[in-house]
């Protein structure tokens, strides 16, 4: 007899588990992008990234390969998931799920089309979708026409919720938690990896005790040193701290796709004067910019402010990025919200519910007075009338030379 293989099916093993949200915080962002559907004339929209499946379901997926959506329509919000993760994304989402089998090639496909329709005006994530994915797309669902909404998703997410502001504002103690751990590891001799692992270790556990339902997942540090510090984003290595040694301390928890940091500049031993002097000057544009953010404010304008003062000390060519960036479903290997970072071809209006960071950086390479990379990271929410900061870890020479 032969047996009859699915392309692709329903399946609830065991109950749904809890989300880092209430359904009605989904179901609020659900009608946020039905609205921006209703504007387009869409019918459905497919969503492929894994920010942008997370921020309306809940669900967030590890790819290894596979493709994975989400299909909203005016009825339904429903994942497509690959079936060796079985039941867990059903379990992990606000919505439905429909698991897709691997017997025969593009079963994924043929379930996106079973649940947007053919012929049916579509929204999709340019920035997310390949080109081959996108030929999938024509053959598959024959669109009438397909459209781009990442921008307008994209904007929704920059204004957060009051309960995402909770979260993203307790994960940041955490943050802080794993700084302490990092700043107690220092001294002569010990490696970068042994000084990292101190604070992921100090950051698990607390995510652990304080999100006990939420899967543990990507927390990480970079903990740099000397040359180590030039870049933002340099991986950790096995170099050996030495006194002298210029340090970068990066603390990121991720809870339920909620990317939160905490970066700081330290020195291990007394810094020489060039050093000092840099070290100083970067930290006075840090509280500078953080005096810039506030209900009204461009972020263009922020920028021009900090450059001035970095221009008037010789120092805005050693800078390497811009000075900040929004907060929420984000990581560093998925998820941005471009439209709100703190950059000269940024005009976005700061407003209510915006979380953005203040983290000038400065550079110097080997062979100038004061070389390494200088950095300080602070996480500040804005409210109608106030900003509150919500990064406690201290900063600058007076609390970050260690062992002294």
């Amino acid at each position: 007899m032969k047996t009859t293989r699915q392309d692709f099916f329903t399946l609830h093993n065991g109950e749904k588990a809890p989300l880092p949200f209430l359904a009605e915080e989904y179901d609020a962002r659900l009608a946020g992008l039905r609205r921006i559907m209703a504007e387009r004339g869409l019918d459905a929209v497919i969503l492929t990234s894994m920010h942008g499946i997370a921020y309306y379901s809940g669900f967030l997926y590890c790819a290894f390969g596979r493709s994975y959506g989400l299909v909203v329509t005016e009825e339904r919000s429903v994942t497509v998931s690959a079936n060796i993760d079985l039941s867990q994304p059903w379990r992990r989402c606000h919505g439905e799920n429909v698991i897709y089998t691997d017997w025969q090639r593009d079963n994924y496909w043929r379930a996106v089309a079973d649940l947007a329709g053919r012929g049916k005006r579509i929204g999709v994530e340019h920035d997310h979708l390949t080109l081959q994915a996108r030929g999938k797309l024509e053959a598959f669902l024959a669109p009438e026409t397909v459209e781009d909404v990442a921008e307008a998703s994209m904007r929704q997410r920059m204004v957060k919720s009051a309960a995402e502001i909770d979260l993203i504002r307790e994960s940041a103690r955490i943050a802080d938690i794993g700084g302490a751990a990092i700043r107690d590891a220092i001294r002569p001799g010990t490696r970068e990896i042994d000084v990292a692992m101190a604070g992921r270790d100090a950051v698990e556990r607390a995510v652990a005790e304080r999100f006990p339902d939420s899967e543990i997942r990507d927390n990480w540090v970079w903990f740099q040193s000397g040359i180590n510090t030039d870049g933002a984003h340099n991986p950790v290595t096995t170099r050996a701290l030495e006194t002298g040694d210029i340090l970068s301390l990066n603390v990121f928890p991720m809870v339920s796709g909620y990317y939160t940091a905490l970066e700081r500049t330290l020195f291990l031993g007394e810094p020489d004067a060039a050093s000092r002097e840099i070290w100083e000057a970067n930290v006075g544009a840090h509280e500078l910019g953080i005096s810039l953010i506030r209900p009204g404010a461009r972020c263009c304008d922020i920028v021009s402010e900090i450059n001035r003062f970095f221009e008037e000390r010789n120092l805005l060519r050693y800078r390497t990025f811009g000075y900040g960036h929004s907060f929420g479903v984000l990581s560093h290997y998925y998820g941005r919200e471009a439209g709100l970072e703190l950059r000269e071809d940024i005009e976005t209006v700061l407003e209510p519910g915006m979380v953005v960071s203040m983290e000038p950086m400065l550079t110097l390479p080997e062979g100038v007075p004061g070389a390494g990379g200088y950095r300080e990271h602070d996480i500040l929410v804005i409210h109608e009338d106030r900003v509150e900061n919500i990064t406690g870890f201290p900063y600058g020479p007076e609390h970050n030379i260690v062992g002294a």
